[in-house]
């Protein structure tokens, strides 16, 4: 799909919230599934020991410049050293006030650390400085889902799709959110987008499943759930929802070794564990 034909998905209605949930079209199993993987901007492989020294280097051969500061926040952030992050991304942005970047990478960490005020400070930031970058309202709809602010988070979703953005993870939350309201046509057509720019992620198969299983597509579900487990086969959401269409189909004996390997990847994972005691009953 082209950068146009996604562009013109933006302008969807999305009515004020209203009581309707995934959990009226599927079993309880279901409900919860999908909602708690997300698509990340930090890749773990950047934040390698090697890289980082890599960076460093750069930074002692030029020491003033903003861009090397924000790489290795960057690289931080993806090992999870978000106070060396935050240290690097400040150095940056005392070089360079304007560099909306280190605002939005900067907000970032500080949502993964809990700080939502100050990730939303740093957002608006960003956003007050280039009013074209998509990263940042990805990034503060990321941060008011978290807040609840649903609305908002698809307001900034969809301002990030008609910047024409490449990034899967404006049109995978969104789809979250058409999904939370039972617009499941849209949510099916938002997943889609975001594995046409992102086919190597689960999450998005997830999602999609959920909304084609809502539908009553149980064959397109299982084939997406089936997917999202062959592109990564640790992640307990894939193997319960895989469990749940052998369930539903009366594949107990599959249903259980499925539940089994999700509660095994997440033994705090309740779809898993009631689903798996809906099978052994």
């Amino acid at each position: 799909m082209s950068q146009a034909s996604h562009s013109r998905t933006a302008n969807r209605p999305f009515p004020a919230l209203r009581v309707m949930a995934l959990c009226l079209f599927v079993p309880l199993a279901a409900c919860q599934t999908g909602t708690g993987q997300q698509l990340t901007a930090l890749d773990t492989a950047e934040g390698s020991t090697e890289n980082i020294a890599s960076l460093s280097a750069v930074i002692q051969r030029s020491p003033n410049d903003p861009a090397a500061y924000n790489v290795r926040g960057s690289a931080y952030g993806k090992a999870g050293r978000y106070d060396a992050a935050l240290a690097d991304f400040d150095r940056a942005l005392q070089i360079n006030p304007n560099y909306y970047q280190a605002w939005a990478n900067r907000g970032l960490i500080k949502r993964l650390k809990g700080d939502r005020t100050g990730a939303l400070a740093d957002y608006n930031r960003a956003i007050s400085i280039n009013q074209s970058y998509d990263a940042a309202y990805i990034g503060r709809g990321n941060l008011y889902r978290d807040l609840n602010r649903t609305q908002a988070a698809f307001q900034d979703y969809e301002q990030a799709i008609r910047l024409d953005t490449t990034d899967a993870r404006a049109y995978y939350n969104r789809g979250l959110l058409y999904q939370q309201q039972g617009q499941h046509n849209y949510a099916i057509e938002d997943f889609a987008s975001a594995i046409s720019l992102q086919n190597d992620a689960p999450a998005p198969y997830n999602g999609r499943g959920l909304s084609y299983l809502a539908q009553g597509d149980e064959d397109n579900a299982f084939a997406d759930f089936n997917q999202a487990i062959k592109l990564d086969n640790e992640v307990a959401e894939s193997w319960a929802n895989q469990a749940l269409i052998y369930e539903r189909r009366g594949d107990s004996a599959r249903a259980r070794k499925s539940y089994l390997q999700a509660t095994k990847l997440d033994p705090s994972y309740a779809p898993a564990r009631e689903g798996l005691r809906r099978v052994t009953s």
